[in-house]
């Protein structure tokens, strides 16, 4: 709209609005001043825009590049997948370690993951994890999808999916571990009891790398951009090592010879397979929360 009053551009957004659009409004003058605030997204330019303008905006374009929206869409899209990422990440990491635990404590009376270790995985999947997944740089693939309705779950079909088979498979390898462990490793309660957690930990170093793509088979492309993300796998490797190897009486775990450190990688590793095969599995456009009638 141009060459129009005011009201009749707020007039504009008010109605879109109440159509459930999300509105964007660009502005520099004064008399845009209602617009850009009754706006969703009010976008004010940074040189020709004046303070009201700005002022009543939630983004000032600094160069008056109307180009630079572009970017912001890219950023605010890589913002939104990086949260999602980190989602399906840490309920991978709750629905597995509270199954294994509750099944352990009904069926055998005792918990395989002690609470110092089950601090130890939160704190460092929680903290490391998060700044893995959520420092991830745009890429052009963002720009490709549709815009994400107002009304869309934050969880979405494909991350159910994804979270579901990766957290099914660390429950049966674990429960396996906790009541054939011994017998199938000869090995002793403690050290099985180490295994259980080294695994699980395993599990979730290797499972990071199929949350960098939610949909995407290929979750290495652009692995070598992610220094940070590389670096923070390399450090929780390292802490887990030493938590395991150098802290026995406060984390409660036996020393691994070399076998039992190669066996824990090895069903750690196993969680890339099954993505890759989980992901070519299609989800229905309809929430899976809708199938349960949950809705506000």
């Amino acid at each position: 709209m141009a060459r129009s009053s005011p009201f009749d551009k707020l007039l504009m957004v008010e109605c879109l609005k109440q159509k459930g659009h999300v509105v964007a409004v660009t502005g520099d003058g004064t008399n845009d001043a209602p617009a850009l605030k009754e706006a969703d997204i009010g976008l004010s330019m940074g040189i020709q825009g004046t303070e009201v303008a700005k002022e009543s905006s939630d983004i000032v374009i600094l160069d008056d590049n109307f180009a630079s929206v572009v970017t912001v869409l890219r950023w605010g899209r890589c913002v939104y997948n990086n949260i999602q990422k980190f989602i399906q990440f840490q309920l991978t990491v709750n629905v597995a370690a509270l199954a294994i635990n509750f099944v352990a404590a009904v069926s055998a009376g005792e918990v395989p993951l002690t609470a110092v270790q089950l601090l130890w995985v939160n704190l460092i999947m929680d903290t490391l994890g998060a700044l893995a997944l959520a420092t991830e740089k745009p890429t052009l693939e963002l720009m490709e999808k549709p815009p994400v309705g107002r009304t869309k779950p934050l969880i979405t079909n494909v991350m159910w999916r994804n979270l579901m088979a990766q957290a099914l498979y660390q429950i049966a390898v674990l429960l396996t571990l906790q009541f054939r462990g011994e017998s199938i490793f000869g090995v002793t309660k403690g050290v099985n009891d180490t295994l259980i957690f080294n695994t699980f930990v395993m599990c979730q170093v290797f499972n990071e790398f199929n949350a960098r793509k939610l949909e995407k088979r290929n979750v290495f492309k652009g692995l070598h951009r992610s220094k940070l993300f590389l670096g923070i796998i390399g450090v929780t490797v390292v802490l887990q090592v030493v938590m395991v190897e150098f802290l026995k009486k406060f984390a409660d775990t036996e020393r691994l010879n070399w076998g039992q450190w190669g066996l824990c990688i090895l069903l750690g590793a196993a969680s890339w397979p099954i993505g890759w095969v989980v992901k070519m599995i299609p989800v229905p456009e309809k929430p899976f929360l809708d199938f349960l009638s949950i809705k506000k």
